[in-house]
């Protein structure tokens, strides 16, 4: 058969491999796409989205809990099946609408995870391929667990996907998926526990906001097992029995369902990367500063694959707009990660930008440390939210916000105003002079520095 031939080849079709194809196709290169999976990418049709959908709902329950007597009478009842069914709407076209508009642009398109022969060649669909550049867009997967009956442990896209809520469902990792299903599966009326390694949940973001946090989530039923090791996991005729080992001494829990929510790493395994010489590690390709491998110089990466930046979708597009300008015009742009905010999108959210106070403290000679516990505030008693938190950092010389966590109703909304004022450099009292819509919870945060 004869062998193809393209100017470009993108692994991958998430929001970074579709920014490179289009910008590429357009530049007038030939382009060719592969995807082991329905096009489109994990955050449209197995991620943020879907997850995001479902979280609607929930806030429905929320809000309506906490003003239950005062002015609403009955908590509506969650109906997961119509819940998914809704989910769908936004699903389900996915594949198919990307897939048209792709091939619309005259973009060969594969379905089939391609493997690396050489630098420049691959093999796809049992078709050798030749690129003058291949860029490797394939995000993030399930890490794999290797404790004995780990094979039955659900992954994310099928809680996302199922029918019928399990009564009662445990998640294997407290990190951010692990949480969001929690309070999500909580609050549709499973019984959930949550076992984790560590010492508490959501490593990354303030502890002191996170223990509010876990507080509230204990409130909503959700059982916590914090140090366990997990050393296996035995299917029944019903249920599943994780056995697991805390302080030395070995219990068991039985569940009717369990997810493997312990984080997710770069989806490189079946690339044969070693053939490309393409150079990896455990936070993906290494890339230089224009997101080009250190070691293949006809290969470039770009999303959560990469070694750079955040694994969340917004990094996903500039990278990949990155990525095509430096194979359409040599490279000329590089990659320098921008103050990125990052959301836990549990009830309440949880959210932070910029420096943590740890990091804030070793940077700095003097940091203001604004850190207070507001449920009394106006907005969160007018939906009588019972947590409601924030810690602000800011250079005590300059007073300019250095670092922003919050905790509360439209967290994720809020940190956003943050990010902005971090990226321009504004002080405390620039942005308490910013005149902001009153009562609303932007207004707030010229309380909060």
């Amino acid at each position: 058969m004869k062998e193809q031939k393209y100017d470009v080849f993108v692994i991958g079709s998430g929001s970074a491999g579709k920014v490179v194809a289009k910008k590429c196709v357009e530049a007038g290169l030939k382009v060719a796409m592969a995807d082991k999976r329905e096009y489109g990418g994990t955050c449209a049709n197995r991620g943020c989205d879907p997850k995001k959908v479902l979280l609607g709902a929930t806030e429905v329950v929320e809000t309506s809990t906490h003003l239950l007597g005062k002015g609403i009478k009955n908590i509506p009842e969650l109906s997961w099946k119509k819940l998914m069914k809704f989910k769908e709407n936004f699903t389900s076209p996915v594949p198919k609408v990307t897939e048209d508009d792709l091939k619309t642009l005259d973009i060969t398109l594969y379905h089939q995870s391609p493997e690396f022969l050489d630098e420049q060649t691959l093999s796809v669909e049992g078709k050798t391929v030749k690129a003058d550049k291949i860029v490797i867009a394939t995000g993030y997967e399930p890490r794999k667990l290797g404790f004995k009956g780990s094979k039955h442990l659900k992954t994310s896209d099928v809680f996302l996907e199922q029918r019928k809520l399990p009564k009662n469902i445990t998640f294997i990792g407290a990190g951010y998926v692990g949480m969001e299903f929690a309070h999500i599966a909580a609050r549709a009326g499973a019984k959930v526990t949550v076992m984790d390694s560590g010492k508490r949940p959501l490593k990354p973001f303030d502890a002191d906001l996170v223990k509010e946090l876990t507080a509230y989530s204990k409130e909503l039923g959700i059982q916590f097992i914090f140090g366990a090791k997990i050393t296996g996991v035995k299917k029944g005729s019903k249920n599943y029995k994780i056995t697991y080992d805390k302080k030395g001494k070995s219990e068991v829990l039985k569940t009717r369902a369990v997810f493997n929510t312990a984080g997710r790493i770069p989806a490189i395994s079946k690339l044969n990367l070693e053939n490309g010489n393409v150079a990896y590690g455990e936070n993906g390709i290494e890339t230089n500063d224009y997101l080009q491998s250190k070691t293949n110089e006809n290969v470039y990466a770009c999303g959560d694959v990469a070694d750079k930046g955040l694994p969340l979708t917004p990094l996903s597009g500039i990278e990949g707009s990155i990525v095509a300008d430096n194979i359409i015009e040599g490279n000329k742009n590089e990659f320098d990660v921008p103050i990125t905010p990052s959301v836990v999108y549990t009830l309440p959210n949880l959210a932070s930008v910029g420096y943590s106070e740890e990091e804030a403290k070793g940077r700095y000679k003097n940091v203001v440390v604004n850190f207070e516990s507001v449920p009394d505030w106006f907005n969160a008693k007018r939906v009588h939210a019972p947590v409601y938190a924030y810690k602000i950092l800011l250079n005590q010389r300059t007073q300019e916000i250095v670092g922003a966590h919050l905790i509360g109703p439209e967290a994720g909304e809020s940190i956003n105003l943050f990010a902005m004022a971090i990226n321009q450099g504004m002080t405390a009292k620039q942005i308490q002079q910013t005149i902001f819509t009153y009562p609303s919870w932007s207004n707030d945060i010229k309380s909060m520095v």
